[in-house]
This record gives structure tokens, C-alpha cells and sequence, in this order.
């Protein structure tokens, strides 16, 4: 009797010890789903310029003394702009990462997160220092409890031959997520058509070869490789620079992504939509701001993950006004030529919606 009894006692135990143990895989289980929205943004804010004179740069235009006559209230009024533009597109969540395109220096960018709308999001900063004629460079804003970042570097673009015109350095920044993975930001802003889409070809085809063998490199020293890749290339989904030099592809729903290649998250709708684009030109729209990643940040089962579905140009009716040329709606730029017009930019900001699973 005593056996049978201590057999239902450590039946008994047994049985708490199981239903204990359930609960704690369950509770880890639930742990390891938890999941939040990592937004990234990429905007070309149309020459955010101090009211400094940088004795090394061409940046006569934007002083009050100008042409344009660039001052404090104008200014003011853009920081604020570009802080409300990110607010909104958060949905009154800043975004994880922001990619800028034609900032001045640090001053803009502290003048951004620490004196605008936005210093209650407590973004830090992290800019490069290119030799750019106009003195105009890329940055990325970041959440530090989002984003740590590990390294960065500036990478400079040695002109070809031919060229005598500096242009911008490529941000690249590694940083570690809040589930313990890196994730590397690449930021660059190509050089513009100037002269004619097909007479600057080259200098684009010059950055995006830079770009690609910085990456070719990162991929054979990282296992999984998570590469995001943001700016202002001067250049469609399609082109040479694009579609050939960086190979970026269009995913397929019939393949799992592959690691090691990268994706457009904006080419399938750019192509599939005439009226679709973050820049206006003469009456078309075009896709020049990018949102490209490598293939795992594609993969649902991935810590960090986005989709097609996920990214979008940011259409908010106060960042457009009518295209009283051209018909149709078009960005509220801040100049029109050397006029101030009072608008916030002449490009649209990219998003793309990924989430975290940590």
C-alpha cells in the first residue's frame, strides 16, 4: 500500500512538474514572438542648408545676403516641416532610421533633433564630411534603443579620370538590433543629371561601382549578411546603374529570396503605376529614392523582416500641391529655381515598414 501510495504521489509531483515546465515553454515562447515596428525612412530634404558661410564650400546661395536670400525665419520653418514630415510618417512614432540626402553639416542636423519639433524623439546623428563643392552630405538619424551603432566609415569616391567634380561619400554604418543582429545602412546620393541623363551616366555608374564592391566584400566576411541600402541615386529601378552595376532585383514570389543578393522594395509598383515616383520632372514622376535590401530581410522567419507590401512613397497631402503645368499633383518644393516657394522639398520620402522580432 505504501508503494502504490508513494506512486501516486510522485505521479502527482510528476504531473505539477510537467504542467510547471508547459507553462515556462509556454511563456518562452511567447517571449520570442514579441514583435515591434521598425520603420526606415530615406528623403532628399532639398538643401538644408545652415545661414554659415563654410569658407571651403560653394554655399554663397544659401546666405542671407543671397540671391535667395536664405534667412532664420525660413529656416526655422523648414526644420519644422521636415520634423512634422517625420512625425507624420511615424504615425507619432519616429522612425528607427531616417537616411538625409542634402544636408549641410552638423549644425543642420543638430538644429534638426534638438531645436525642431522633433527634439522630444531624441534622435542621434551620424553625417559624413564629403568633399562636395556645395558642401552638401548624407547623414542617418537613428533611436538609440533601436539601433546601436558599432562602426561607421566614409566612403570616399576617388573621381575617374575625366572627372574633376567631387561628389558625396557613402555612409556606411554597422549596428546592432535590439535581438542581438547587425544590420548595415548604407546611405548614398549619386551625382545628378547635370549635363544631360545620358552625359552623367558615367559618374552614377563610377559611385555605383564603389558601392557594389563595398558590399561584394561585406558579404563574403558576414555569414547572414542583413544590408539595407537608402538615398538618392539620380537613377530609375531600370537602370544600368541600378539593375546592372548594383544587381538589384525585383523579388519573385515563386523563390525564396537569396541572402546574398538584393532585392528594390519600390520597382514592382514604380513599374506597375505611370503616376508613381518620389521626384517630378518635367510632368513624369520618378523612382529616384531607393529602399533596397539584401535577401534574408525578406525571409518572414528572419529577427528583421519587411515586404513589398510593407514600403510605399509617403504621399501626405501637406508634402504635395498641383501641377499647374503639367497637370496632376507634384511635390511643394522650398525653391522654385532661385523664388522661394515655401514648400517642404522637392522629393518625396520612401518608407518601408519592417518588423522586429526580439
Amino acid at each position: 500500500m505504501r508503494s502504490i501510495s508513494r506512486l501516486h504521489t510522485f505521479a502527482k509531483h510528476l504531473a505539477c512538474f510537467c504542467f510547471a515546465l508547459s507553462l515556462s515553454l509556454r511563456n518562452a515562447q511567447a517571449q520570442q514572438v514579441d514583435t515591434l515596428t521598425f520603420r526606415v525612412v530615406s528623403y532628399n530634404v532639398e538643401n538644408l542648408f545652415d545661414l554659415r558661410h563654410d569658407s571651403l564650400k560653394n554655399d554663397y546661395e544659401f546666405l542671407p545676403s543671397s540671391v535667395r536670400h536664405w534667412n532664420y525665419s525660413k529656416y526655422r520653418k523648414k526644420l519644422n516641416a521636415l520634423a512634422r514630415t517625420l512625425i507624420a510618417i511615424g504615425e507619432w512614432t519616429p522612425p528607427a532610421l531616417v537616411a538625409l540626402c542634402e544636408v549641410e553639416n552638423d549644425s543642420v542636423l543638430r538644429g534638426l533633433t534638438r531645436y525642431s519639433l522633433l527634439r522630444e524623439a531624441d534622435y542621434r546623428y551620424i553625417v559624413t564630411h564629403s568633399p562636395d563643392e556645395r558642401g552638401i552630405d548624407v547623414a542617418l538619424l537613428y533611436q538609440r534603443h533601436l539601433f546601436k551603432p558599432l562602426s561607421h566609415q566614409s566612403i570616399r569616391i576617388t573621381p575617374p579620370p575625366k572627372t574633376l567634380r567631387p561628389t558625396r561619400d557613402i555612409l556606411h554604418v554597422c549596428g546592432l538590433l535590439m535581438n542581438g543582429d547587425t544590420l548595415d545602412v548604407f546611405i548614398a546620393h549619386f551625382p545628378s543629371r547635370r549635363g544631360g541623363a545620358k552625359a552623367s551616366e558615367p559618374y552614377r555608374l563610377h559611385v555605383a561601382q564603389v558601392l557594389r564592391q563595398t558590399i561584394d566584400s561585406l558579404i563574403n566576411h558576414r555569414q547572414l549578411p542583413q544590408l539595407l541600402l537608402m538615398g538618392d541615386f539620380n537613377d530609375p529601378p531600370t537602370s544600368k546603374a541600378v539593375r546592372k552595376v548594383l544587381q538589384v532585383q525585383v523579388p519573385s514570389p515563386e523563390e525564396t529570396p537569396a541572402p546574398n543578393r538584393l532585392y528594390h522594395l519600390l520597382a514592382r509598383k514604380a513599374k506597375g503605376q505611370r503616376a508613381y515616383g518620389s521626384y517630378k520632372y518635367q510632368g513624369h514622376w520618378e523612382l529616384i529614392d531607393h529602399l533596397i535590401v539584401s535577401g534574408n530581410l525578406l525571409r518572414p522567419t528572419n529577427g528583421l523582416h519587411t515586404s513589398e507590401a510593407q514600403a510605399d512613397v509617403f504621399t501626405a497631402p501637406f508634402l504635395l500641391e498641383p501641377d499647374r503645368k503639367y497637370g496632376g499633383m507634384q511635390p511643394s518644393r522650398t525653391y522654385t529655381g532661385p523664388r522661394y516657394h515655401g514648400g517642404v522639398s522637392d522629393h518625396l520620402p520612401v518608407v518601408a515598414i519592417f518588423e522586429l522580432i526580439y
